[in-house]
């Protein structure tokens, strides 16, 4: 039977098949946590005297809450002090392996489980929270899930699911020259929606998938969700496979062997069809940026903030003019000409040690403009906070003028020190602009890496290109 890349990794996870329209029953490879959706799990198994199934394949790390600087003093915020301390005594109680904030593995929790290889081609992987979909570019099926699900999988290794549908979106052609994997997915979401891949997984396909580096595959793939799909995926193939040997958790010796022969069949067979498919000219995309309140509404950079007046449907009408009114923007705006008061590089997006690198490359030399109230530059995990350290990466955001962090979520979302107030423009690197996400009233554009150091160094919206 052909299969896509999505079905073969289902069907080599049946348990059960559903029967007459009822959910499957899905093996589980691999729960990752963290302190924000796992609380109410642990409690559930405490109540009901269970312990997990397999501890072996549950890991644990703080992000959401973790301050970014001053981590050898106690947390300011009582609140996330808390979420972090239960963490701690929930993993301790039940025997769950956590790297606390401090440890040399901690950080963002779709950045450290890649850094240490336990996220590998063929596994599910689960995890409450939303942008679990960035391990799909390992080609591997991975979705955020609920409390409750949380819970059953800690209890039984399995989940209870109806199979996805499919979608195809294929990046074919080269890039141009500056643009980067964060352009792609927000040209793609720009061009489907934000519930565009509502209900399906989405395989990225093409030459300009093919050409990307695993950092920039994790770019991609995280960002799925923000089109309303499932999860995202990416055949792994020989840059896969370079990627996760050595790591500590990969697989070694004949055992390595025989990984890499299954893992090259996880690919779509030829004749598979999709439920839905669209195509991209790789050739014609540019560096992107939002101009609205969604990762939908976004623009290339050379665009003028939309007209709502030239929108014919009601519907989208009224929501461009409810984000223009939130973002503070005119219609007929240059991009490049809006003023930005800060800069915020990282994210589970964007944080990994590429896109510092990116970053570090467009800064050096530089220094941030005055009317830039402050740059943070934010690592998505220690490991890349080391490694960048090690390069002397630390040192060129250092001169710049930036703020260089330790490894957590910060500003990606306001649940922890690192926020906006009401009224502050920021440029980031992270993959969400709604309302308020990264503090109350504060106003996000999200842009790559490259953009966002330029646009740090120019004081408005600008790519490399303008420097």
């Amino acid at each position: 039977m052909v299969s896509t890349l999505a079905q073969k990794v289902w069907a080599d996870h049946l348990v059960y098949q559903g029967k007459d329209g009822a959910p499957d029953l899905l093996y589980i490879d691999l729960m990752l946590m963290h302190e924000v959706t796992s609380p109410q799990a642990f409690e559930g198994l405490r109540l009901a005297g269970r312990k997990p199934r397999h501890t072996d394949l549950l890991i644990a790390t703080e992000d959401h809450n973790t301050p970014t600087f001053n981590i050898d003093k106690p947390n300011p915020d009582k609140v996330s002090a808390k979420q972090l301390s239960t963490l701690e005594r929930n993993c301790r109680e039940f025997g769950v392996r956590l790297h606390p904030l401090g440890d040399a593995d901690q950080g963002i929790v779709h950045a450290f489980a890649p850094n240490l290889g336990l996220t590998q081609p063929g596994m599910t992987i689960v995890c409450g929270d939303s942008h679990t979909s960035t391990h799909g570019a390992f080609g591997a099926l991975a979705f955020g899930i609920g409390t409750s699900e949380v819970e059953h999988v800690m209890a039984t290794q399995t989940l209870s699911l109806k199979p996805f549908k499919t979608m195809a979106v294929n990046v074919d052609g080269k890039l141009p020259r500056g643009v980067t994997a964060k352009d792609i997915i927000l040209a793609i979401i720009a061009k489907i929606g934000i519930g565009g891949g509502q209900g399906h997984v989405i395989e990225y396909r093409g030459e300009a998938i093919r050409s990307l580096s695993m950092d920039a595959r994790m770019t991609i793939c995280n960002m799925s969700i923000e089109a309303g799909a499932r999860a995202g995926m990416i055949a792994p193939d020989q840059t896969t496979f370079d990627y996760l040997k050595g790591r500590p958790h990969a697989p070694t010796g004949e055992m390595w062997e025989k990984a890499v022969a299954y893992w090259k069949t996880l690919k779509t067979d030829d004749d598979a069809t999709f439920d839905k498919e669209v195509t991209i000219n790789a050739a014609d995309l540019a560096p992107y940026v939002t101009w609205g309140t969604n990762p939908g509404q976004g623009s290339p950079i050379t665009a003028d903030v939309p007209d709502p007046a030239g929108i014919a449907d009601a519907e989208q009408r009224r929501s461009v003019e409810s984000a223009l009114d939130y973002m503070g923007l005119k219609p007929g705006t240059p991009l490049k000409s809006i003023p930005v008061d800060t800069v915020f590089i990282g994210s589970c997006t964007n944080g990994r040690i590429e896109d510092l690198r990116a970053a570090a490359s467009v800064m050096k030399g530089h220094h941030k403009a005055k009317s830039i109230h402050r740059v943070l530059v934010v690592p998505a995990s220690s490991r890349a906070r080391l490694q960048a350290e090690k390069e002397g990466l630390d040192k060129v955001f250092k001169d710049f003028g930036a703020e260089w962090r330790n490894a957590g979520c910060s500003m990606c979302l306001g649940m922890n020190p690192d926020k906006l107030v009401p009224g502050e423009r920021s440029i980031s690197t992270s993959n969400r602009n709604f309302e308020g996400r990264q503090g109350k009233g504060g106003r996000t554009h999200l842009s790559s890496p490259l953009v966002a150091a330029a646009t740090a160094i120019r004081g408005t919206i600008s790519s490399p290109a303008d420097l």
